[in-house]
């Protein structure tokens, strides 16, 4: 089941599991340093998929503007267990459709890992620039701006 809850909606549950995917993730299987939990995440829209079943969580990604105004999303990520179930076209089609109920036109700026760009690029993001350096690992400016 999808969810999307302000950070105050979150339940100490939701929080939990949000962090332990994120962290199992980011931090422990891609080997990163670096703070997980950030001030992004008490601004954040939480959108996440539970498992109906067993209540496990698959997937998830926050929605937030930055402090520029600028609006993005971050920390887009699936289980392992939930790889390869379309899962993670399923949340990037959430995140595109509560960015243009709550904001409609809007350019949304991301900086996705290199090795995901091309997921982006499929879902109508743009590179701009130059790959970088970010939390140790090369990522790439992308917008995205919906047409029509």
């Amino acid at each position: 089941m999808w969810s999307q809850k302000k950070f105050l909606e979150l339940t100490s549950s939701d929080f939990y599991d949000i962090i332990k995917l994120r962290t199992d993730i980011f931090v422990v299987e891609q080997k990163r340093i670096y703070h997980e939990v950030d001030e992004e995440d008490k601004k954040a829209v939480h959108l996440y998929y539970r498992d109906d079943v067993t209540g496990q969580l698959w997937a998830y990604a926050r929605i937030f503007r930055e402090d520029d105004g600028q609006l993005t999303f971050g920390r887009v990520v699936t289980a392992p267990a939930a790889r390869g179930k379309g899962l993670g076209n399923q949340l990037l089609d959430h995140i595109l459709a509560y960015c243009q109920a709550k904001c409609p036109g809007e350019t949304i700026k991301i900086e996705a890992q290199q090795q995901v760009v091309g997921f982006y690029e499929k879902h109508g993001f743009v590179a701009q620039g130059e790959p970088f350096i970010f939390n140790n690992t090369p990522h790439v400016l992308m917008t995205y701006t919906k047409k029509g």
